[in-house]
């Protein structure tokens, strides 16, 4: 009687610790946006999202799994379950807190203007009057330049994926680029094809827009995963690891901003 109860409580410790090596987080991506999340010449994905998301689901004894998706159907793909979370440089705005939940705040970051270099005079939208700005579909950036510049005559093409805005800012096709300062100026503005280019003005401002900071994106139903990872979170934050981390790419303090 008793070895058989040792061997049932052996097999119920075997079955739990397969259960939990089996977990999975599914994190949609898109691995345009470097330093926070590319393809490096092998096809694998790096960044600080991937670095960030790995080390999470290192915290919670799981394993992650990338879904590739383009940023401006990441949400409708989130709701559809093709993933479980958004870790993709998505900043909390009022208008995706409708659709989606958030996790606590992962990072926050200025945002600028970008030309080539004594082309534009300034970023307001009386010096940008007629010209053509570039902006990622579906990123708070676009609702930035459609609620501020658009109305004001200046004229806006919306790309999928920031890789795409920056190809049409070096050749030419379009004046300027709003982009987060931390892609801009690590993808870009610090490699040889960004040298004759610079950001135009200071940071733009919107508390409503980029005022809370960059998080995770769950589901409203899931609010047991989000709290797992707000834990995580905590954890990586409090240890150091997202100092380290954050340390490989970035030369200024990336969760506040400053």
């Amino acid at each position: 009687m008793k070895k058989s109860l040792l061997l049932w409580l052996a097999l119920m410790a075997s079955t739990s610790a397969l259960a939990e090596g089996g977990k999975e987080i599914r994190f949609g991506v898109d691995p345009t946006f470097a330093p926070f999340e590319w393809k490096d010449p092998q096809g694998k994905l790096a960044g600080f999202d991937i670095d960030l998301g790995n080390a999470i689901c290192q915290q919670l004894q799981a394993k992650c799994v990338w879904v590739e998706s383009n940023f401006d159907g990441i949400i409708p793909a989130l709701k559809a379950r093709k993933f479980d979370a958004i870790l993709s440089g998505m900043y909390m705005t009022e208008k995706r807190k409708a659709q989606i939940a958030f996790s606590d705040k992962l990072y926050n970051g200025p945002v600028f203007l970008v030309a080539r270099k004594n082309t534009l005079q300034g970023n307001t939208p009386e010096q940008l009057k007629g010209k053509t700005i570039g902006v990622e579909q579906g990123s708070a950036q676009e609702t930035y330049v459609n609620q501020h510049w658009r109305p004001q005559g200046i004229n806006i093409v919306a790309y999928q994926g920031a890789d795409s805005v920056v190809r049409d800012l070096e050749s030419g096709r379009i004046d300027g680029a709003v982009l987060s300062g931390m892609m801009a100026d690590y993808s870009f503005l610090q490699q040889p094809q960004g040298k004759e280019f610079a950001f135009v003005g200071g940071h733009l401002q919107d508390v409503t827009l980029f005022g809370a900071g960059a998080a995770i994106g769950l589901r409203k139903d899931d609010e047991a995963l989000r709290q797992e990872i707000n834990g995580a979170i905590a954890k990586i934050l409090a240890d150091g690891t997202y100092k380290k981390l954050a340390g490989k790419y970035f030369s200024f303090d990336v969760y506040s901003g400053t």
